[in-house]
């Protein structure tokens, strides 16, 4: 009973202490009696003191106190996880493909291997995204000028830094999952003849089904898979270079005339995602999942935070529970301050997105310079990327280690399992294929905050500075 008390006295002290987690836990190392379980914990704190920093069975064993439980229950289990990972766009491809191919391997390994951050998940855009040093697509033509057998059809200029690049990830991971993501149609598919804006022309949309099945094919002949296709990246957003607008009933006669039985006839298996934008507007997917002759080709949807409530989600699913959910896409702003963004991005996101059905959660993007560059004429001139890359000199930024949190630890073919929430400490828990348990916590409070995880027979107690997260991994 003596070490009991003593104990429950040391751990109040701890709750009100300013000191890290694993400084806590020296704090009290003395007394005899603390014993400690067989978690590891990668933690960052908010004032980078600390950057996804390993300690490997660290954490206390559970004692009696008054703290709040996070409770997990393996039994009660929800989507299975894809991967978590960024937009690999053409400019950062361009700036990976400069470096030394000794500084490049580092690199990559780092990001790709199960050594590094182990990420599993990459969406490419089709054709030029705005974080391309120039616009472009597979089909270029001179003004006025059509080609609806698509035989000037050329992936030419992937080949030369995106391409390269996708090969050397594959030979760290061959099976990473990528996804494609068109910003525009060709122009001279569009009624605007314009790489801004836009709608693809009615009278292309079986060409531009052609289109997808090209690109997937020529790919193929990379021996590079496109597990899935977004049918358009933003398709309310219009004032992007490149982009096209697309509404919802546009997209579902695309898919269930022209792209679904093009895929179909041809024995394509990529997965055909619907949306691709904000969860402001949940009703554009559900729209289309209402047409029942759309609804059969079609996986899921994807979604953006630029607008809306990440819990919208949730009402997807529960109207189509059949159909998968996907978050593709996040920007970080290159004024944006690092404490705001781990926080906003672990609660949205890594915890919101998961705990609201998403299999995925991507950041954009990977890379870019000191100059925030290549991007387009009118691409966006503040995204931060995952890293900087100036020559063979990287710098890791934010988004690094919001996606690592999850990366590293929560594997593909992990399920989301039963964890309570509180607003205070925004959690989510996974169990992965290696029959491991693993939870991921922020500290969403302006104070130290210490707590318990109950997991099965293996309970903690442990505390986060304000701001931090910490992923915590139970070997079972």
């Amino acid at each position: 009973m003596k070490h009991i008390a003593i104990l429950f006295s040391l751990y109040f002290l701890w709750s009100c202490s300013s000191n890290s987690a694993i400084d806590k836990v020296n704090d009290i190392t003395d007394d005899s009696s603390i014993s400690y379980s067989n978690v590891d914990l990668y933690l960052t704190n908010a004032d980078k003191t600390e950057l996804f920093q390993f300690y490997e069975k660290s954490i206390p064993n559970y004692v009696t106190n008054i703290n709040f439980s996070i409770n997990v229950a393996p039994n009660i289990t929800y989507q299975e996880i894809d991967g978590f990972g960024f937009s690999l766009t053409g400019g950062s491809a361009m700036l990976l493909n400069n470096m030394s191919q000794t500084e490049r391997s580092k690199t990559l390994n780092e990001l790709f291997s199960e050594n590094g951050i182990g990420v599993s998940y990459l969406r490419v855009s089709v054709g030029a995204s705005d974080l391309d040093a120039e616009v472009f697509s597979y089909n270029d033509l001179e003004s006025g000028q059509t080609d609806i057998n698509l035989n000037q059809f050329s992936i030419e200029k992937d080949k030369e830094n995106l391409i390269p690049v996708l090969k050397e990830i594959l030979t760290i991971n061959p099976a990473i999952k990528i996804m494609g993501s068109p910003w525009s149609a060709p122009i001279w598919m569009k009624d605007n003849n314009n790489s801004i804006g836009g709608s693809l022309k009615p009278e292309y949309y079986d060409v531009y089904a052609h289109y997808f099945v090209k690109y997937i094919q020529a790919y193929q002949q990379e021996n590079i898979t496109i597990d899935a296709i977004t049918i358009q990246n933003e398709p309310h957003h219009d004032g992007n270079n490149p982009s096209m607008y697309m509404e919802a009933a546009d997209q579902a006669e695309f898919i269930k005339n022209h792209l679904g039985p093009k895929f179909a006839s041809e024995e394509i298996k990529t997965k055909i995602i619907v949306w691709d934008h904000n969860a402001d507007n949940t009703s554009y997917p559900i729209s289309i999942y209402n047409d029942a002759e759309a609804n059969k080709y079609i996986d899921g949807a994807a979604f953006h935070l630029y607008a809306g409530d990440i819990n919208n989600l949730s009402s997807v699913h529960n109207t189509y529970p059949n159909k998968n959910l996907y978050f593709t896409e996040q920007w970080v702003g290159a004024n944006s301050n690092f404490a705001d963004n781990l926080r906003w991005h672990t609660k949205e996101l890594i915890v919101g997105a998961t705990r609201n059905w998403c299999k995925t959660v991507l950041e954009w993007n990977l890379a870019s310079n000191s100059n925030l560059e290549p991007h387009t004429p009118g691409g966006c001139t503040e995204c931060l990327g995952a890293l900087t890359i100036d020559g063979n000199n990287v710098t890791k930024n934010d988004a690094y280690y919001i996606i690592a949190h999850a990366s590293k630890l929560v594997r593909p073919g992990s399920t989301r399992i039963s964890s309570n929430y509180t607003n205070d400490l925004p959690n989510v828990a996974f169990k992965t294929p290696n029959n491991e348990i693993v939870v991921i916590v922020l500290n969403n409070t302006s104070i130290d905050k210490s707590f318990n995880i109950n997991v099965l027979d293996q309970p903690i107690t442990t505390s986060l500075k304000a701001g931090a997260v910490g992923t915590y991994v139970w070997k079972l």
